[in-house]
């Protein structure tokens, strides 16, 4: 049978979702709309969550199943399957589900949702055909960048280089790879502009030159420790055991300068004189009998002020731990919802640098135990509610960062933190793009984002077996980097790399010719493609399937 023949029979083998998130909706959406593939959903009920927009798309069959079992994948039939996406939000479970379809079907891709990415890549070298991707991490970046008030930095380890993603200004020509958007339309930003626009957000070569800006850290080890010391004393207490101690101080010397003792005996003699064990002599100087009594007595009063002092720390240490953070804090940026995708976001801005108040209602939250690590102040309670977004010190944060799985949930909070300022920076994570549009129009909300709107792409890609290596988000858009073989019989073959950028609408950023080992990070626009050649592109979701389409298509003069 002919290889062209060979590939239609291979696409018409269909792919397997199995989820009902969020995430599962767009990359059926993806897969039946952009690259035009037959698509079996297995999700718990049509009608919850997801499932009543899933039933509405074309090309799609659903299989109801409480539980990813081998009955399950069987109704999906699973074992002509060509690929399979293991969406749901728990590790483990959706590595067992890909062991059970891999018993099923051993030539299977797997596709895996993992939050663990170093478990991910352990895991992956199980299986024979297997992609491990995490939707919180492509995703954390741009709202990083949001909260930041800026795009980037996004960096991606491609080809032996490292690129990652700056303002034209910031970097010299000759570093450029390529232009990405221009984003001083008001309408939104151009991607991938030509020569007639600006080129305000470029892709760059990493050099040691240029340093990689991060916020300074605002505060030191020293104020850590002294802002956590004054949460948990008492001050009052705490100064009178400081008087008392003074006051022991005081007789040392006195019997040191004035009674006749050495300095070790000194110390010795008002020790045992604090804890009890004075000697009372009738021949003893009138300054140490006065001084024997002093200490006596600052001795007998000090035990009950140190008891009072250390229960009440213990006492301030647990209230504090119930009732949020002891301030005040500023130019932090509050983290509403310590989930997948918070906890990223929460771990990222830590590392460059900036302060993080954290709110949750669920104090067994994903991200609890990692604010916990890095001695970051978490606040449990309803992020609606304005006592609660007090607690946080949203009057003096820079920015607020939403990031529940659910809008109705993150809008609330927006509005309430609006009303107490009205002139703070708002990140708002939503699922639908028309209603982040309708959000940042009618409630003056600054930046809003969708989680599976940024990372369905990259799943998509790996579903059809196309390797995605980075993804970039601009706004609430995203651009992906991917590498495009050139196979004999497509229509990629005899093309020059102008016309593959104008006809798919990409940009070729480098090409590996096929009798040469090292990239050609300038490739010329006259250079017809060969067989067995490997292109890296930057794409939008249209482009990259126009130029994956053409990977399989074949060519007309064959």
């Amino acid at each position: 049978m002919p290889t062209s023949q060979l590939r239609r029979n291979e696409r018409r083998r269909h792919l397997v979702v199995c989820g009902d998130s969020p995430l599962a909706f767009r990359l059926v959406d993806e897969l039946v709309n952009r690259y035009d593939e037959d698509v079996t959903v297995i999700l718990r009920s049509k009608t919850r969550n997801h499932g009543p927009r899933i039933a509405q798309l074309p090309r799609v069959k659903l299989v109801e199943s409480p539980e990813l079992d081998s009955a399950a994948f069987l109704r999906a039939k699973l074992t002509t399957a060509r690929a399979v996406a293991l969406l749901e939000s728990d590790d483990a479970g959706n590595i067992h589900a890909a062991l059970r379809a891999q018993d099923i079907n051993p030539d299977l891709r797997l596709v895996l949702r993992v939050f663990n990415m170093s478990l991910g890549r352990r895991i992956r070298a199980m299986f024979t055909d297997c992609e491990v991707l995490s939707d919180a991490a492509m995703a954390a970046p741009s709202f990083v960048a949001a909260a930041l008030g800026r795009e980037g930095p996004t960096h991606i380890r491609v080809g032996g280089r490292t690129l990652y993603v700056v303002r034209r200004g910031e970097v010299p020509a000759d570093r450029v790879v390529c232009r990405l958007a221009d984003t001083t339309d008001q309408a939104g930003p151009k991607l991938l502009p030509g020569e007639a626009h600006s080129d305000d957000l470029v892709l760059a070569f990493v050099d040691g030159s240029l340093p990689i800006q991060r916020t300074k850290r605002q505060h030191t080890l020293f104020t850590s420790i002294r802002r956590n010391l004054a949460i948990v004393f008492n001050r009052k207490l705490s100064i009178a055991a400081l008087w008392l101690l003074a006051l022991l101080g005081l007789g040392t010397v006195s019997f040191a300068t004035l009674g006749g003792y050495t300095w070790w005996n000194a110390v010795y003699e008002t020790a045992l004189d604090a804890a009890g064990a004075a000697q009372p002599l009738d021949t003893m100087p009138v300054i140490n009998k006065v001084t024997q009594v002093m200490v006596t007595l600052t001795g007998i009063s000090i035990i009950p002020i140190i008891t009072a002092v250390a229960v009440d720390a213990v006492v301030s240490a647990r209230l504090t731990a119930a009732a949020g953070p002891k301030g005040p804090y500023r130019d932090h940026v509050v983290v509403v919802g310590l989930g997948q995708v918070g906890t990223r976001v929460v771990a990222q801005l830590h590392g460059l640098g900036v302060p993080v108040v954290c709110v949750d209602r669920d104090e067994n939250a994903r991200g609890v135990p990692l604010a916990r690590r890095l001695g970051l102040p978490v606040v449990f309670g309803d992020a609606s509610r304005d006592d609660t977004l007090r607690s946080a010190y949203v009057g003096t944060c820079r920015a607020l960062v939403t990031l529940s799985s659910h809008d109705m949930v993150n809008l609330e909070a927006a509005l309430t933190t609006r009303a107490i300022r009205e002139d703070l920076l708002v990140v708002l994570r939503v699922f639908d793009n028309d209603f982040a549009n309708l959000v940042e129009r009618r409630f003056g909300i600054d930046v809003s984002r969708s989680v599976s709107f940024l990372a369905a792409p990259a799943f998509a890609a790996a579903m059809v077996e196309r390797q995605v290596i980075g993804t970039i988000p601009v706004g609430r858009r995203v651009l992906l980097i991917a590498e495009v073989p050139v196979d004999a019989g497509t229509d990629l073959e005899a093309t020059t790399v102008r016309a593959v950028e104008e006809r798919c609408d990409v940009r070729v950023i480098a090409l590996q010719r096929h009798t040469e080992t090292a990239m050609d990070w300038h490739p010329p626009a006259a250079h017809r493609l060969e067989p067995r050649d490997r292109l890296l592109v930057v794409a939008g979701r249209t482009g990259l399937s126009k130029v994956f389409g053409s990977m399989n298509a074949d060519s007309t003069a064959s």
